[in-house]
Formats: structure tokens, C-alpha cells, sequence
């Protein structure tokens, strides 16, 4: 848990908000939190992670004020806050990401093809040389299945299929690159931000189109085919208040700037 003593515009009223969710969101979280300290000292945010579908159980139950997922909430959650609530929860596009396949900086392998990373994770294919590298097992990572990316790769590349059974399941993004960067047979996925220590491979929509990396101009020009938004959900009755100041400032060009040097991608201007 990150506890940030931040400023209020009203001393008198001195905010606290609860933050959280995306174990990808955390560093960018806290370093929001950080950064809007430093203006705003009256204000006490609490940032902690746990997985997007913890976050939004949290503010289903009414706990946190912002659930911060990498995951957009499904209809059947909309349905259940609107049942509590009477409203819907407001809904923010915060920044983009491009989930990244990762592989330790070892592995001659510099791109693959969604289907052969499909395979992959299925354990359709398991050994290096059968997508050009070396012969070797391939070791996989993955995330459990609270992660809003678990269930991103898993509708994006797995099209709804099962992980093999091989797949270890870590608790964070930071855990599956900690893990790549140790085991020379290894690939991961999760959001760029954690890209240190590891090879972040181009990625092909088809086995014969061109592979992109996941850059911004190739997330921002929708070349990358694993790009997303990262989302913030609010309680709708504390939205005027202390809470939409806070979106408010993370969406500016400062609160962008933010995004930028934690290793994610600022929304284009016409979407703030």
C-alpha cells in the first residue's frame, strides 16, 4: 500500500481516496499519487493493487472510492453497481498500454504471430525451434486469473481457450518479468511499463503480416495488435468532488506527462 499525504484545494476539506485494482496500474498509480502530492498536500491517497477484478469488487461493496482496471467492467457488474448504486459507475480512459509478449534478452526469437502465441500458451506448441529458436522447452508465464491482462491475453489470443496446464500463474506483472529475466526458456506477458531486464517481442496479426513492436506511434496508429486502455471507475456520487478533481489532473497534460515516464502511452488529445 502506497499512502501519498497530497493537497486539497480546500484546506478545510481535507480529501481521502481509496485507489484500487490493476496490479499493471499500480506503478502508475503510485506515481500519480506521488506526483499530485507535491501540489496538493491536504489529500490522502491510498493505492494498492490486487488485480482489476478485485478493484472492482471493492467498489462494488462501496470500499473505494476509484478502481483502477486494465479490463473494462462487463455488463453483468455494470448491472449489479446499478443495482446497489442506482447509477451507473462513471467510466475514464486514463492512458493506453500495449500488453508485451516478453522473453528473456537471451532468446534469439524477435517476433512472433498471435496464433503461434496462441499455440504457445496452449501448449500446442512447446519447444523454441518450432517458432524458429533454439531447441528448448518453453517455460510460461502467466497471470492468475484476477489480472484484467489474464483475461485480456485470454479473449485477445487465446480466444477463450484454456491456458495449459505448464503455465505458471504469478501474482503481478513485476513477478512474470522477475521470472523471464531468470529462466532463458521463458516468455510472459503484461503490460510495456514493466518492460526492464527482458525483450519485448514485434507481434503479427496473421503468420504473413508485418510484426510490430509495441511502441507508441505503433499503439497510437493501432499497429500493435495487443493495444488497450487502461480504465479508472468511480462511485458516481463522489465523482463532483475530490475524486474528479483527481481524474481531472491525472488526464491534463501534467497528470499525462505521468503516464509517459512510468513507460505507458498518453491518450490522444481528443480523448481527454
Amino acid at each position: 500500500m502506497l499512502v501519498i499525504s497530497s493537497v486539497w484545494a480546500k484546506p478545510s476539506h481535507a480529501a481521502e481516496i481509496a485507489v484500487k485494482g490493476s496490479d499493471t496500474m499500480l506503478i502508475l498509480g503510485q506515481r500519480w499519487a506521488e506526483i499530485y502530492a507535491r501540489a496538493h498536500p491536504d489529500a490522502k491517497i491510498m493505492v494498492t493493487g490486487g488485480g482489476s477484478a478485485t478493484g472492482i469488487a471493492a467498489l462494488l461493496k462501496g470500499t473505494v472510492d476509484i478502481c483502477n482496471s486494465s479490463w473494462p467492467m462487463s455488463a453483468a457488474q455494470i448491472a449489479d453497481f446499478i443495482e446497489r448504486f442506482g447509477k451507473r459507475p462513471r467510466q475514464y480512459k486514463m492512458c493506453m498500454d500495449a500488453v508485451a509478449i516478453f522473453v528473456n534478452k537471451a532468446n534469439p526469437i524477435e517476433k512472433l504471430s498471435l496464433s503461434q502465441i496462441g499455440k504457445i500458451y496452449t501448449g500446442k506448441i512447446s519447444n523454441w525451434k518450432e517458432v524458429g529458436g533454439q531447441d528448448a522447452p518453453i517455460s510460461l508465464y502467466g497471470r492468475e486469473n484476477s489480472s484484467g491482462t489474464y483475461e485480456f491475453f485470454k479473449a485477445h489470443v487465446l480466444n477463450r481457450q484454456d491456458f495449459a496446464p505448464a503455465t505458471k500463474a504469478m501474482s503481478g506483472t513485476a513477478a512474470v518479468i522477475q521470472a523471464v529475466a531468470g529462466d532463458s526458456n521463458a516468455i510472459g506477458f503484461g503490460g510495456i511499463a514493466y518492460d526492464h531486464g527482458v525483450k519485448p517481442l514485434a507481434i503479427s496479426r496473421t503468420p504473413s503480416s508485418g510484426a510490430f513492436a509495441p511502441t507508441e506511434a505503433n499503439v497510437h496508429a493501432d499497429h500493435y495488435p495487443l493495444a488497450r486502455y487502461l480504465f479508472s471507475y468511480v462511485k458516481s456520487e463522489k465523482d463532483v468532488d475530490a475524486v474528479a478533481d483527481y481524474i481531472t489532473w491525472c488526464l491534463s497534460d501534467a497528470g499525462q506527462a505521468v503516464v509517459q515516464e512510468v513507460g505507458y502511452f498518453p491518450l490522444p488529445k481528443n480523448l481527454r
